[in-house]
């Protein structure tokens, strides 16, 4: 069998690491690119850098994956799918939900493999911590908590901070806890003088009961991308940004110790930090992608899974708004 031929449309700071993987990874050929800004980064290596996507779709390809600033996700992802191929749009899937419902249809009804680009699915922390839940290990989940903090990007500049970054954990939260969000309400702060919010505290509770929370920013100088599950066997915490997994369980030895025994809660027990294999999260996720493609196995984040992220979010912004948001 050929291998599927691969269009790559935004040639920035995500399109180069796809352009990289996507000539890593098996089945695959990447024929063409394009961004009208040209190639900053210079990932063409001897591929013509076309002007749009319809260059793009003139090419013959089988698959593309779009990677430019979120506002363009809609009208580049609604050409692909009137042109029959098959398409990863990075996240947010569209500038709004309206956007996001028009781009989820148009891959339904041409029937096309449309998926979104949420990486943290694929990162290995987040999948071990699904798995621990699946087999039972933490028990009844009471509560997912996620904090996503670090500097701003100057390269973010049509989205604020819940659509580019608070989206990672309204996805994997929902994928973790296999259930929807019920409710969520927030508040965001805008501090660097720009249009969009760079802050936000959203607090919520999901179709099964769980409540959440997720702390995100661009206001911090220190990078942190934590999720802690809490259930009624113990906390598992999962960090992205290195792969690791560590388990806190609740402790079962009795303590003699009469002032640390008066607490009724739960007690310390053994705490493990487990070796999960760290396969790149990009990497696992165009690999599965491709396998959607070739109709092998779908476990890529589908357009309706993407839509479902965004509104979400814009739920959290309208919360905001209602609960008085103050700019500087």
């Amino acid at each position: 069998m050929a291998n599927l031929r691969a269009g790559l449309i935004g040639l920035g700071a995500m399109g180069r690491h796809h352009a990289r993987v996507l000539r890593e990874i098996d089945g695959v050929d990447l024929v063409a690119v394009a961004d009208p800004g040209g190639d900053p980064w210079g990932v063409a290596r001897g591929l013509e850098v076309l002007p749009d996507v319809e260059a793009l779709i003139a090419a013959g390809i089988d698959l593309a994956v779009v990677a430019t600033p979120t506002i363009y996700h809609e009208p580049i992802a609604l050409a692909l799918a009137a042109a029959g191929v098959h398409t990863l749009v990075e996240k947010p899937v569209a500038a709004d939900s309206e956007g996001g419902r028009r781009v989820a249809e148009a891959f339904e009804k041409a029937g096309l493999v449309g998926a979104v680009g949420h990486i943290e699915r694929f990162n290995p922390a987040i999948q071990e911590i699904r798995r621990r839940i699946e087999i039972g290990q933490v028990g009844q989940v009471y509560q997912i908590s996620t904090r996503r903090q670090g500097p701003f990007p100057a390269r973010i500049a049509d989205v604020g901070v819940v659509k580019d970054l608070a989206t990672h954990d309204i996805d994997l939260t929902a994928w973790v806890a296999q259930s929807t969000y019920e409710h969520v309400s927030a508040q965001v702060a805008y501090q660097s003088g720009r249009a969009h919010e760079d802050m936000v505290l959203a607090t919520g509770k999901l179709a099964n009961g769980v409540i959440v929370h997720h702390t995100v920013n661009w206001l911090s100088p220190m990078k942190e991308r934590l999720t802690v599950v809490t259930g009624e066997l113990g906390t598992i915490i999962g960090d992205t940004q290195t792969a690791d997994v560590t388990f806190f369980a609740n402790g079962t030895v009795r303590t003699e110790w009469d002032s640390v025994a008066a607490f009724r809660g739960v007690s310390e027990g053994d705490v493990t930090r487990y070796a999960i294999a760290k396969r790149e999260p990009l990497r696992s996720e165009l690999e599965a992608f491709r396998d959607a493609v070739l109709g092998l196995e779908n476990r890529v984040v589908t357009m309706a899974e993407g839509l479902a992220t965004l509104e979400v979010a814009e739920h959290i912004l309208d919360s905001a708004a209602a609960n008085g948001a103050l700019r500087p």
